[in-house]
């Protein structure tokens, strides 16, 4: 079963479209409940992750490990809810938290400004020029964070494998393409893919576990995995904390052995 993440722009129909590919596929649909997951089990608060997900970039660019923490974080919470392949999730860039998994269907929803312009006016209750400001000010966010957090443009259709424009197509009709695209061969779950889902799970997990025990909190490191096999590449600031790596990492359910290539150097300023 392929996991579905729709990515739009505020008022595009989006959320309408994932609410209706989860009822019609019998699906979960998840949003803000993986930030509530994320909260749950980092100790911090709904509104820190989200946060972490809004705020300027120039403010996170002077604590980046407490950013790198946070969103980590809420790709965990997502990659857990992801593991028996039914999911639509319709949130934070979840087309780019799963890069690397085949059977990930990444949808990107448009609609023109006028029919976004009216959604927001009716939502919102505000005047036409409110409406237009609010889109213009959510998209430039979106766009700014995609660019400082991915090196990409949230608004490319080469990170998408299908855009479906609901400006000129019905919520219904939208849906039944993303469900046939469920049933070609290209987005059914491999071997492959599950192996890879499994990995960035792992990742994640090793990756969150750093961050939580007061040894190695600080410690500037990247997290990969291949067959539960975890490689820890960065550095640290003492010898304590280089120990403490691989016996923080190796703890975590479903790491086979960690290969620790961290070197000294600075920590990460929290």
């Amino acid at each position: 079963m392929s996991i579905i993440t729709i990515s739009r722009g505020t008022f595009s129909g989006g959320q309408a479209l994932a609410e209706y590919l989860a009822k019609r596929l019998d699906y979960p649909c998840v949003s803000r409940e993986v930030v509530l997951d994320a909260a749950r089990k980092s100790g911090l608060s709904a509104e820190q992750l989200t946060s972490a997900m809004e705020e300027t970039p120039a403010f996170w660019q002077q604590v980046p490990a407490r950013r790198m923490s946070y969103l980590n974080y809420v790709c965990s919470a997502l990659l857990e809810r992801s593991q028996d392949g039914r999911l639509v999730y319709h949130g934070h860039a979840g087309h780019l938290l799963l890069a690397g998994i085949s059977h990930v269907i990444r949808v990107r929803v448009i609609a023109d400004l006028d029919f976004r312009t009216k959604a927001a006016m009716e939502r919102l209750r505000v005047s036409q020029n409110e409406a237009l400001v609010h889109i213009q000010k959510i998209d430039a966010e979106r766009t700014r964070w995609t660019r400082f957090l991915y090196g990409k443009e949230w608004q490319d259709p080469s990170l998408y494998d299908v855009v479906l424009n609901l400006g000129h197509i019905s919520i219904p009709s939208a849906g039944e393409i993303v469900v046939r695209m469920t049933e070609l061969d290209e987005f059914k779950p491999s071997a492959e893919s599950r192996s890879a889902l499994d990995d960035l799970l792992i990742s994640t997990r090793v990756w969150t576990a750093l961050t939580q025990d007061e040894r190695t909190r600080g410690a500037n490191v990247r997290v990969s995995t291949y067959q539960g096999t975890v490689t820890i590449t960065g550095n640290a600031g003492s010898e304590k904390v280089l120990s403490a790596i691989p016996a923080v990492a190796q703890r975590v359910a479903g790491v086979k052995e960690v290969r620790s290539e961290v070197g000294m150097g600075s920590d990460w300023y929290w």
